[in-house]
């Protein structure tokens, strides 16, 4: 079982665009696929409920919300037998979970970045809480970036790229500025599952995605390096 944290505290930056899509095309790959929802905004339970009979099971989770009567946190959280991607979604900001904790519950943790100048800022100060407070480098966790809505030939892509080039922390994917994935996101399901001819273009994305989730290793890292990056 592979757990895969989505986090950034920077509110609005793609967190449940990631986790929703990729939850939906490891399902389509045929793995079992469980999607956490720790957010109280409850974006990923409302696309489960929008997702139709038909489309690969996903085992959703609203981890947010305390357990029914009658039931413990243990039985709510409880996982199927066949899960093999547990995927997470997480809030905005510090206040609804604790960092250390939830880097501790988890192998891989995806940072989605939107190529802004308040993005770039607030990511660089995610990461050094990362691995200060999180520790992730010491406990072996796997860092990768996803930029979200990029365009290509921009002044604030070349800017993002070159702010991710001093983190030593991989792009792992892109994820291209369209209507596809709000129109997706409307009706449960993944951008690889809109019929739109145009939209098949990003399947890529997301099969390059699963590809390094699945090949990576863990690298050990530079963590004092990457500390006076995001310091400076």
């Amino acid at each position: 079982m592979l757990r895969i944290t989505v986090m950034n505290t920077k509110g609005g930056c793609g967190k449940t665009t990631v986790a929703t899509n990729l939850a939906s095309y490891c399902a389509a790959q045929g793995y079992g696929t469980a999607l956490l929802d720790y957010d109280r905004q409850a974006s990923c339970s409302r696309w489960l409920k929008e997702r139709k009979n038909g489309r690969p099971f996903i085992h959703g989770i609203a981890a947010y919300a305390p357990p029914r009567e009658g039931t413990t946190r243990a039985w709510q959280m409880q996982l199927p037998a066949d899960t093999q991607y547990v995927i997470t979604d997480t809030p905005a900001g510090y206040e609804t979970y604790n960092i250390e904790d939830r880097v501790a519950g988890t192998d891989v943790i995806l940072i989605p970045v939107l190529p802004s100048s308040i993005d770039i800022h607030s990511t660089a100060d995610f990461i050094r809480d990362l691995l200060l407070i999180g520790k992730a480098r010491a406990l072996n966790k796997r860092l990768a970036i996803i930029t979200n809505r990029t365009r290509i030939r921009t002044k604030a892509v070349e800017k993002l790229e070159r702010f991710l080039q001093s983190l030593d922390i991989p792009v792992i994917a892109r994820i291209r500025d369209t209507q596809h994935y709000v129109s997706a996101a409307e009706r449960g399901l993944g951008i690889h599952e809109l019929s739109e001819r145009d939209a098949q273009k990003d399947i890529a994305t997301w099969k390059e995605l699963l590809d390094w989730l699945n090949n990576a290793q863990a690298q050990p890292g530079s963590s004092q390096q990457e500390l006076r990056n995001c310091s400076g």
